[in-house]
């Protein structure tokens, strides 16, 4: 459906290191950080990954800087960010109808620190050897070249199915 274009993870990894936290900035409206948001309430924002192995692929993460998983989350709100990302995986089930979703908590103290969740979609019929890391690896994979339009209509109808328990 989409062609893959090649991931240059040295330019990545300079732009993480200079820019600052990507995540603060997108939830703090700078257009240089812009994402397509498929879900956002006070706490938690989810968005589309700008570099997806994988069609569908969402990032979630608490609107507030935290930088570990478990450490700096009380567990009220570590259960309630872990709704958001069933709530994503849920959307991306419907949508996408994936063989299946992969969810990591990935990230790293010298760069892109901030605690976000991977909700990343498996589609059917990759074969075994390309899935799971390679799946999710982009220096292997690489990434879906995707136009803003395109991005933009995907991130509509995940948010659309994005349906928070009552």
């Amino acid at each position: 459906m989409f062609e893959r274009r090649k991931f240059d993870a040295s330019a990545y990894l300079e732009r993480v290191r200079e820019r600052g936290c990507f995540i603060c900035g997108l939830v703090g409206g700078d257009p240089e950080f812009a994402h397509h948001v498929v879900f956002e309430d006070d706490f938690a924002i989810a968005f589309l990954n700008k570099y997806p192995t994988c069609l569908g692929y969402v990032l979630v993460c608490p609107k507030a800087h935290i930088e570990q998983v478990t450490g700096d989350l009380s567990l009220p709100d570590y259960l309630r960010l872990q709704t958001v990302v069933f709530a994503v995986a849920e959307a991306l089930q419907a949508v996408l109808e994936p063989e299946r979703v992969y969810i990591l908590s990935l990230g790293s103290q010298a760069g892109n620190s901030h605690v976000h969740w991977h909700v990343a979609p498996l589609p059917p019929g990759v074969p075994f050897e390309a899935q799971q890391f390679a799946a999710l690896d982009a220096e292997r994979a690489g990434v879906l070249a995707m136009d803003d339009a395109s991005m933009a209509a995907l991130a509509g109808r995940i948010a659309e199915a994005v349906q928070l328990p009552s």
